[in-house]
């Protein structure tokens, strides 16, 4: 995989263990995110782990945890309440705080939405907050009690069913509900707010969205996720919340560090663990993935290796011609280069010479087709071949590079 996820307990806000998963890149972190999942949900969401997959993949670790009384933390969740969920993520960001680094991103789903929402005001090293679904209202979850509400409000607590489990609820849960109110918080909040929702999430109305964001101070954005539904079980939509928030995050997060500076070129590429092919690239302070089509058993998630080489060649041939323009002072048109590669036999190659040709095996050929926005010609049209030809990375694949090697 991209990250590596580190099994973590701390202590909750009553003293309980709270259990938790700490997803660590294998490259380069930039920060550290704290997830606060949906309402009875746990950590181990399919949305939550995707989610925290795709921030990983983008060097920022992401600490996901069971609220105390749910998936595998101690504690009673009939005890538990909105308030005693903001007090455990208060504890998380301690914990990360002491152990690690503070959280500079929170993120929330559903009711964890609003809880980040709730509690960004209390943890300074935040610099931005990103929610998922979340209600503008924290009451909202209580339409989910459907008749066992009025039984809670009679005899201080009743058994509700939500999506099929049974919880115990108890007044002081109800009550503790009804006296949050979000969009306060939300209006008194001077951090980035990031707004992820889907229009046709039946759970939490899209009208949501609204009241938040009028509620939110600037800077804040809104992303729509299409069809997706409340608890992105569309591993597609969670991966996309995921990499819309990553990027979203650029703004605010300080920049990667460059990998390999000074005079020699230097790239780094590990293996994700995610498919057969797939592999993490860091160039400079860039990251993309390298992998292989579909069709060979790839993801497609990233051009492959000949296809970076082919990138190469194109780049370094356009920038050239540039160059070349600027120091002669040529108004040259804005430059294209389509580059395609093939194996083809030595005897079959135009452009080799007779001895080449001889050759029996197969050899690497790059077609360059440069074309040029304007009026060009032809006396022109040969310099710009020539030209073409002294790029350094054409004369890197028309000669025989050395490649050391070593094992450590």
């Amino acid at each position: 995989m991209a990250f590596n996820t580190q099994r973590l307990q701390f202590s909750g806000h009553s003293g309980a263990t709270l259990s938790a998963r700490l997803d660590l890149p294998n490259r380069p972190l930039r920060a550290y995110a704290l997830f606060a999942h949906c309402f009875t949900c746990s950590k181990d969401l399919a949305a939550a782990r995707q989610i925290g997959a795709e921030l990983a993949r983008e060097g920022i670790a992401v600490l996901r945890f069971d609220f105390t009384g749910l998936g595998s933390s101690e504690g009673e969740f009939a005890s538990t309440n909105f308030s005693s969920n903001v007090a455990d993520l208060l504890s998380a960001a301690n914990y990360l705080r002491h152990h690690y680094q503070a959280p500079a991103v929170l993120i929330g789903h559903s009711l964890g939405g609003a809880a980040v929402l709730a509690v960004a005001g209390e943890i300074p090293e935040v610099r931005a907050v990103a929610t998922v679904g979340a209600p503008a209202d924290v009451g909202h979850v209580l339409k989910n009690f459907g008749a066992s509400l009025e039984e809670i409000d009679k005899n201080g607590e009743a058994d509700v069913d939500l999506a099929g489990r049974t919880f115990l609820i108890r007044k002081q849960f109800v009550e503790d509900t009804r006296a949050h109110r979000i969009k306060d918080a939300v209006g008194r909040l001077k951090k980035p707010i990031l707004i992820l929702h889907a229009p046709l999430d039946h759970t939490v109305g899209i009208e949501n969205v609204t009241e938040i964001f009028v509620a939110a101070r600037h800077p804040k954005s809104f992303i729509s996720l299409d069809k997706a539904d409340h608890l992105l079980t569309d591993p597609e939509d969670a991966a996309f919340a995921g990499r819309i928030i990553s990027e979203w995050l650029t703004r605010y997060l300080a920049a990667d560090t460059p990998q390999g500076a000074g005079p020699i070129e230097h790239v780094h590429v590990r293996e994700t663990g995610e498919g057969k092919f797939q592999n993490a690239i860091q160039a400079g302070g860039h990251r993309l993935f390298a992998d292989e089509p579909e069709s060979v058993g790839g993801f497609d998630s990233g051009p492959s290796p000949y296809d970076f080489l082919a990138i190469a060649l194109g780049a370094c041939t356009s920038m050239t011609l540039r160059l070349y323009a600027g120091h002669k002072q040529l108004k040259l048109g804005r430059i294209g280069v389509d580059v395609s590669h093939t194996k083809i036999h030595a005897k079959d190659c135009e452009e080799c010479t007779e001895t080449e040709r001889g050759d029996s095996r197969k050899i690497d050929r790059f077609e360059r087709v440069i074309s040029i926005e304007g009026e060009v010609s032809e006396e022109l049209r040969e310099k710009i071949v020539e030209i073409a030809g002294k790029c350094p990375v054409h004369r890197t694949l028309e000669t025989v590079a050395k490649i050391k090697t070593v094992v450590k």
